[in-house]
């Protein structure tokens, strides 16, 4: 059977908060060298579907460039089969920016036609799992299903978060809510549906002459379907990770550190593959110590590094302690400086002496109570955080700060640091 995957990867990811800010949610690095997009196209060629297209949106350039032709994920092949990125574009009457998931399909639907494949799979590309879809595809076949959604059981006080349903007992979906404030199915979409092409098609132009309609697949296309077709929830036992919050996505980090974690990164049978660029061998120097931690090529380590994840060429200097953190490509932690606790975006510099996430005092920053609010302080890419300063927990430190922006230098969590209104940043 021929099957076009389509990964929406267009996100602004809002709830990462600077993180989000300049770049696509799926464009995010995790896990030291990888971003979080690697995820589905791994499980794409992993499960031999070679014939992809990634849909992009917000702030999508550095997506663009990680992903170039898809040769990491041997996706640089001779057409049909290969990597396309299809971007919103203004010249018709019917194009302009993505209104919704389906709006997004709805726009490349001439794109889908000619490829003129019997099922198209559209994946979400901003969640971190393994899953082979030829399981999927095949359950989706022998249900004569016109759409299959991949579900699993998610915790009571997450079902605000999903669209959430119901089932009969051959798990053919009867009810489908998008994001309910409570319910009392905890069985939610994981953003991975399976269509028959020339159906989808049709409830696609159905949906767009539709002025009611928020064109997106959770509250618009699938309770329709629901109502009226063949569609079936497709049970997943394996590991799948939502990294769409802050505390999320820096548990979800920290969890690679356990013993036998839940997601194996060291598996040769599911490869996950990335772009990489050539970095130096990792050097400890005479007084580096690293416990519990994953460290990525081109760090050097002269200080000490504990349960913390490390992206290529981070430098932690002499006397320096990183703890319980996420630090992104090519931060420098000068002498003397602590993080404790932390998540730090790419090319920041930590001043020595610094003291970043620290003290017992757990108030929710106040630009973000409600995403910035776990003890967790986040610093933006490029910032550069003055020498001595001290910092509190919950505390968002912008982009592009510099030392000139702190105000005072001490603190108190929940604190934001930003530049002056007025100054152009890119």
């Amino acid at each position: 059977m021929s099957v076009l995957t389509l990964i929406l990867a267009g996100g602004e990811g809002s709830r990462l908060s600077i993180l989000g800010e300049k770049r696509a949610k799926p464009a995010v690095p995790f896990g030291g060298k990888y971003r979080i997009i690697d995820f589905a196209l791994s499980n794409a060629v992993n499960s031999d579907l070679y014939r992809v297209a990634v849909l992009t949106q917000y702030r999508p350039h550095s997506l663009m460039q990680h992903i170039g032709i898809g040769d990491p994920w041997d996706l640089d092949r001779r057409r049909p089969d290969g990597i396309q990125i299809w971007q919103p574009y203004r010249g018709r009457r019917d194009q302009d920016w993505y209104r919704g998931t389906s709006d997004a399909l709805y726009q490349n639907r001439t794109f889908i036609r000619e490829d003129a494949s019997e099922l198209t799979l559209v994946l979400s590309g901003d969640h971190i799992y393994k899953q082979d879809y030829r399981d999927l595809l095949r359950y989706h076949r022998e249900n004569g299903a016109d759409l299959t959604v991949a579900v699993m059981h998610v915790r009571p006080d997450e079902v605000h978060r999903f669209g959430i349903m119901s089932v009969d007992s051959q798990n053919r979906i009867t009810k489908f809510t998008e994001k309910p404030k409570q319910s009392e199915s905890t069985l939610a979409s994981m953003g991975i549906y399976v269509f028959n092409t020339d159906f989808m098609l049709r409830r696609l132009e159905e949906d767009a002459q539709d002025s009611t309609s928020a064109h997106d697949f959770g509250k618009s296309i699938i309770p329709r379907m629901v109502e009226n077709d063949r569609v079936f929830a497709y049970p997943f036992q394996g590991y799948w990770v939502d990294v769409g919050t802050i505390d999320a996505y820096w548990a979800t980090s920290l969890e690679l550190l356990a013993d036998q974690p839940a997601l194996d990164l060291y598996d040769e049978e599911w490869v996950i593959r990335t772009r990489s660029t050539e970095r130096a061998p990792v050097k400890f120097g005479p007084q580096g110590d690293a416990h519990n931690s994953l460290i990525s090529n081109g760090c050097v380590i002269e200080g000490t590094v504990i349960n913390s994840v490390l992206s290529p060429g981070v430098r932690v200097e002499r006397g320096a302690v990183v703890r319980d953190s996420v630090v992104m490509n090519d931060t420098t932690i000068r002498e003397r400086a602590q993080v404790d606790r932390c998540v730090l975006d790419k090319d920041i510099v930590i001043g020595a002496g610094a003291q970043v996430g620290v003290g017992d005092d757990n108030t929710p920053n106040q630009l973000e109570p409600g995403n910035i609010h776990t003890g967790i302080t986040i610093v933006g890419k490029r910032a550069h955080v003055p020498d001595g300063t001290v910092v509190g927990r919950n505390c968002r430190i912008d982009s592009n700060v510099t030392p000139d922006d702190f105000e005072q230098r001490e603190l108190p969590s929940g604190s934001t640091v930003s530049v002056p209104q007025g100054v152009q940043v890119d």
